[in-house]
């Protein structure tokens, strides 16, 4: 069976549903193939959305079915473990309702999930992709749904599903190291503040959420078992033991999993009529909660790109090339600056200490600088 659209978008997720969300109303017909049989997501992760990705997402119409669930953050402290130096960012010093939002990825999924099919979309799920090409006149998506064989042409086939469907070369970096996510709640309330706590083993994030905290612990990737494997007792005390004394005694923790940490550059594909977004052309290690608002912003400027385009121009080299030109400022600006922190405050080095805690204390001196620093973690690129 062969049909031909202009867009087609691999990958019904978060940042696949948020681009055909931004298509709809248009004149361009859509098809989304995704590979589970329901747009439902079982993932434990709490999402840290940017006040910038809050905009997206009112544009999209998917904030409404998402605000009464997201928790607002209005301060984030920064601080390093066994050193001096540290900065607060408050949003009512930078004129933002809020630095940024909580929320759990199911909620977040399920409120884009619903804006894809009002989208107008064919939404083609159970579809499983075993090969994507492209020639000059368009690219080709073949996949299997309902053990029939089908073939679908687009003038411009978009990547959204983690790089899954169409393998090539990849940069990885392996930070030796283990994300360890779960909720915990403490002594005292959060007060929307979030902590981003960095130790010589890696950060650590607590992010509020509804009442409590979502916790990100990065430790080594050898330690990584022994600290799912402790009693919850056991586990709030070694927590307790690396973050400190600001919200008191941790009191409860729920069930506990691991994520590896990498990141990954895929190299863009090297041919007209396909482009990579969201995971499929980076994932980012999740220190300042960088990488959806990344993906999502690939989304969002891919859509303005399309509506701005001359329609014979879709999926051509010149159009995919002035995508890759857009995006890169941004792309490359977020992941040297997560990578840039990552190493920097990853160790116990003595000269690094006492350099991360001047900077620290320099940031939270000088307000220009630290709206800067904020802006960027909110907006991108485009806040320089």
């Amino acid at each position: 069976m062969t049909e031909h659209v202009d867009i087609a978008i691999v990958g019904g997720g978060p940042v696949g549903a948020a681009l055909a969300a931004a298509l709809a109303g248009g004149d361009y017909r859509v098809a989304v193939l995704e590979a589970r049989s329901r747009l439902a997501a079982q993932d434990p992760r709490a999402i840290a959305l940017s006040q910038g990705a809050r905009l997206i997402l009112e544009r999209l119409g998917a904030w409404s079915d998402l605000a009464d669930q997201a928790t607002a953050i209005e301060s984030i402290h920064v601080s390093q473990r066994g050193g001096f130096g540290r900065a607060e960012l408050l949003a009512a010093e930078l004129g933002v309702p809020a630095l940024g939002y909580v929320t759990r990825y199911g909620d977040l999924y399920a409120a884009l999930a619903g804006q894809l099919q009002q989208s107008g979309a064919m939404l083609l799920t159970g579809a499983q992709v075993s090969a994507i090409r492209s020639t000059s006149a368009y690219g080709v998506v073949e996949f299997q749904r309902d053990g029939i064989d089908h073939l679908l042409s687009a003038d411009l086939v978009v990547l959204a599903d983690g790089g899954k469907s169409l393998p090539g070369r990849q940069a990885v970096k392996d930070y030796g190291q283990t994300a360890v996510i779960c909720t915990v709640t403490t002594a005292q309330p959060h007060r929307q503040r979030a902590y981003e706590r960095f130790t010589p083993e890696g950060p650590m994030a607590l992010l509020p959420l509804g009442e409590a905290y979502a916790l990100v612990w990065t430790v080594p990737n050898a330690k990584a078992e022994a600290v799912l494997a402790l009693t919850d007792a056991a586990f709030l005390a070694r927590l307790h033991e690396r973050f400190g004394e600001r919200q008191g005694r941790f009191l409860t923790a729920s069930g506990r999993a691991a994520f590896p940490l990498r990141m990954i550059t895929s190299e863009p594909a090297q041919a007209p009529r396909l482009l990579r977004i969201g995971n499929a052309a980076q994932t980012l290690h999740p220190v300042a909660g960088q990488g959806f608002n990344l993906g999502l912003r690939d989304a969002w400027h891919l859509a303005q790109l399309i509506w701005d385009a001359d329609k014979a121009m879709l999926g051509s080299a010149e159009f995919c090339a002035r995508y890759q030109a857009r995006r890169a400022p941004d792309v490359r600006g977020g992941m040297a600056m997560t990578d840039l922190m990552v190493e920097l405050f990853s160790n116990d080095h003595f000269v690094l200490r006492h350099g991360r805690g001047l900077g620290l204390a320099l940031m939270d001196a000088l307000p220009p600088l630290k709206k800067a620093f904020a802006r960027k973690m909110m907006f991108g690129a485009q806040a320089w």
